[in-house]
């Protein structure tokens, strides 16, 4: 979990803003006629879409493993230190059972 730096190309806000960008772009090709215009924008719509597909699948492999990686650091730290773990669960368990208590009554 030491990489925690994202660029901004790879964050999830910037890929949502190219995909509206993208869909924006195809509502205005669907609005006008077929003219020399359409197969230009059709070219950059592919590609900016195609980009997208990229960035998407970057994302979506970097948080696979940064997951991965922080069940196994949590798999580790619970077999090094099992009673602690039972405490704190134990602790964490009773702590939200007396919240979830008094916001009943």
């Amino acid at each position: 979990m030491k990489n925690r730096n994202i660029s901004d190309a790879q964050t999830p806000e910037a890929l949502l803003n190219d995909l509206r960008a993208l869909v924006a772009d195809a509502e205005k090709m669907m609005e006008s006629a077929v003219t020399e215009d359409g197969a230009e924008i059709l070219t950059t719509l592919r590609t900016r879409f195609e980009a997208a597909q990229e960035r998407f699948v970057e994302l979506y492999a970097g948080a696979r493993k940064k997951v991965v990686a922080g069940a196994k650091y949590t798999d580790e730290a619970i077999r090094a230190n099992p009673y602690q773990s039972l405490a704190i669960a134990l602790g964490a368990g009773l702590l939200i059972g007396v919240l979830v208590g008094r916001s009943s009554k």
